[in-house]
């Protein structure tokens, strides 16, 4: 692929399909071949749609000459190749959910953000990577293993929406959808360096619901107005998600640069650490120094402790519990295809009682009124995303055991899994890197239907402190190794 357009932005590639330089069917096919390069690296798709993206991307070269720039007047993706995770439906490509119960399921309805998408005239190459209902946030699977690091190929991703971040700091098209329960789209984001943006819980609508009320849809991308424009795109209601019932929905795309540039000073809460594990210290400067970009654009940056006691018993529970109920009936005849650590999860679950979950969304609710509090104080909250660095690929979660509630496999994710309780908009933004040479996350966390001002906030980040240059060095490293 060429070195300009292998990282480039949706907008860097419209250009240079409006001006005739690169075509979608070119573009699409570079993209496909790049994805066989990374592929055995990384291990980032479950499915490839190879035919049927250059079929669209070949409709989308015809519908260009033929109407020129009014091809995009309701079409703002145009001839741009995403890739979907593989919880989410897509029509006539496979849809496994990461297990051995759905390897060959192919639906014949997509999704609501992902028929979107398409409308807008995005082109899906395939399906990412995730674990096995996304019950883990890293990255493996039975039925294609670990997805790894482009950083480190030895390390973890994250996840769950594992391919989903490897393949865009790979540069394996413009964007990619995700999900997230406790972390999933962010803690990926985080490992690999590119952005990760968990909408309000409901602008985008999950389908099927998510009954917990825990997770979210939302965008992996290599800029933050990549980020607003798919998130637009795929907002607004949907009956089959009774959460997305009166979000607001302002534009996100139109009047995020002059948002962005207009700005009032912010106050923004500093958080270190929102429990253990705490973050090394050294990576903490180092994502409190990167805020200083914020700082240089006029906002207030206040250091406080952490406002909330750690819930990850609650969250345990909650999502415990509904693994227990999808999967407790006919255990038996499905549970030596299951992930063993999500068995345990659902063995965990099916022991608990109604008092135990009640106890648990009780203490969702009062956290809620305690971020809604914190919020009337505050425009945005800072901390690093993700405390721990990331591990080995094919592990769930660090060698070393964070001992919270019963099981551990989330606990070591605070900074993470909060906000998922909470329903806050929050994003994660490449702050540095580390003393290793690996990403450094910053989370931007914003109030209840905020999302505007998360973005433009971040997009302030991005102008002041700039990261695009890292990913010359993953290019750099891909065509070193396969010189060897």
């Amino acid at each position: 692929m060429e070195p300009e357009i292998q990282h480039a932005s949706i907008d860097g590639i419209r250009s240079r399909y409006r001006d005739g330089s690169l075509l979608p069917s070119r573009y699409v096919a570079q993209t496909l071949d790049l994805l066989d390069r990374w592929e055995p690296r990384i291990g980032a798709f479950l499915t490839v749609a190879r035919d049927r993206a250059l079929a669209e991307a070949a409709n989308a070269d015809r519908l260009i000459e033929t109407r020129g720039s009014a091809a995009w007047r309701e079409r703002p993706l145009l001839g741009m190749p995403v890739s979907v995770k593989d919880l989410t439906a897509t029509e006539g490509i496979r849809t496994t959910r990461g297990s051995l119960l759905h390897h060959d399921t192919v639906p014949d309805r997509d999704a609501p953000a992902v028929a979107r998408l398409r409308a807008a005239g995005a082109i899906v190459i395939g399906k990412t990577n995730t674990t096995e209902g996304g019950w883990s946030a890293a990255g493996s699977n039975r039925l294609q293993g670990p997805t790894r690091n482009p950083w480190d190929l030895a390390l973890t991703s994250g996840g769950s929406s594992a391919g989903a971040a490897a393949s865009i700091a790979a540069g394996i098209g413009v964007a990619a959808t995700g999900t997230d329960g406790a972390g999933s789209i962010r803690i990926p984001a985080a490992f690999c360096g590119v952005v990760g943006f968990k909408p309000t819980r409901g602008r985008v609508p999950y389908v099927p619901h998510s009954p917990e009320g825990l997770s979210h849809l939302g965008p992996l991308t290599r800029t933050v107005a990549d980020a607003a424009l798919m998130t637009e795109v795929m907002s607004g209601y949907d009956p089959r998600d009774p959460l997305s019932f009166g979000v607001p929905s302002e534009p996100l795309v139109r009047d995020l640069a002059e948002v962005a540039d207009r700005l009032p000073p912010l106050r923004i809460g500093w958080i270190t650490s929102l429990g253990e594990p705490a973050p090394a210290p050294a990576e903490a400067r180092r994502v409190r120094q990167a805020v200083a970009a914020l700082e240089a654009r006029g906002h207030l940056v206040e250091e406080i402790a952490a406002p909330f006691e750690d819930p990850y018993p609650a969250l345990e529970t909650i999502l415990a519990a509904w693994e227990a109920a999808a999967h407790g009936p006919g255990l038996d005849r499905v549970a030596a295809l299951l992930d063993p650590g999500r068995l345990r999860v659902i063995e965990y679950g099916l022991g608990l009682g109604a008092a135990e979950l009640a106890t648990a969304y009780e203490r969702r609710s009062l956290l809620r009124t305690q971020a809604l509090t914190l919020m009337e104080r505050y425009d945005l909250l800072a901390m690093p995303t993700v405390a721990v660095p990331p591990f080995a690929a094919g592990l769930h979660e660090p060698a070393v055991r964070v001992d919270k509630g019963r099981l551990s496999w989330l606990a070591w994710a605070p900074e993470a899994y909060v906000f998922n309780l909470t329903g806050q908009p929050a994003v994660t933004v490449p702050a540095g890197l580390s003393d290793t040479g690996l990403p450094l996350g910053l989370q931007l966390v914003g109030a209840l239907g905020a999302d505007l001002r998360v973005l433009a906030a971040a997009h302030q980040f991005e102008q002041t402190h700039p990261w695009h240059h890292w990913y010359a060095e993953l290019a750099k490293r891909c065509q070193e190794e396969d010189a060897r």
